[in-house]
């Protein structure tokens, strides 16, 4: 997920993400092409405890792109509507539930339009009902926004959801298996 995220680099061999060669990119430009293309959920939801739910959405909007005030507002607006959390937009991570939380992150993750959302193991922290709500909800992100989710998770739950699912092992891909009408994770 690290490599794919950009967020380390290969050691050797190559790696294109969403059409960019990732060892060519320095650091600045791998945090601009992250801002850019790619959404994080993560499994401790990773929310800022200072700030709003609202704020959280906003916040990638703010540090990775320079999109005027309207427009965010109706970015964070309309996503905090698709995933049920329009009613909580003032409330603060510690007074929403779990789930909520997950919520907020799936929004956050797609407030930049991303090509490619890398959530780590997103359902870990929510009980089983819950994860399927998590779930059924970023398929129907993926479906309107037309973004690719890749799952790092342990989660039967969501290895049973997924279109493709590559096993590794020992950081190499020893399995590939997907519905034959699949053409996203």
């Amino acid at each position: 997920m690290n490599l794919i995220g950009c967020l380390d680099k290969p050691t050797e061999g190559s790696l294109t993400v969403a059409g960019a060669d990732v060892l060519s990119l320095d650091r600045k430009k791998s945090a601009f092409f992250r801002g850019a293309n790619i959404g994080f959920i993560f499994q401790d939801f990773n929310l800022i405890p200072v700030l709003t739910v609202f704020e959280n959405v906003e916040y990638p909007l703010l540090m990775v792109q320079n999109i005027p005030k309207a427009e965010r507002e109706d970015r964070v607006m309309k996503l905090l509507d698709a995933v049920g959390m329009l009613e909580q937009e003032q409330k603060y991570p510690d007074q929403i539930s779990g789930g909520q939380k997950q919520r907020v992150a799936v929004a956050r993750a797609l407030v930049t339009n991303p090509k490619l959302v890398l959530a780590d193991e997103p359902t870990a922290n929510l009980d089983q009902k819950t994860a399927y709500v998590v779930i059924e909800l970023m398929k129907k992100m993926r479906d309107q926004f037309k973004t690719t989710f890749i799952f790092s998770t342990h989660d039967q739950k969501i290895v049973g959801e997924a279109e493709i699912i590559y096993t590794l092992e020992d950081g190499k891909i020893a399995d590939r298996k997907g519905k034959k009408e699949g053409n996203r994770v």
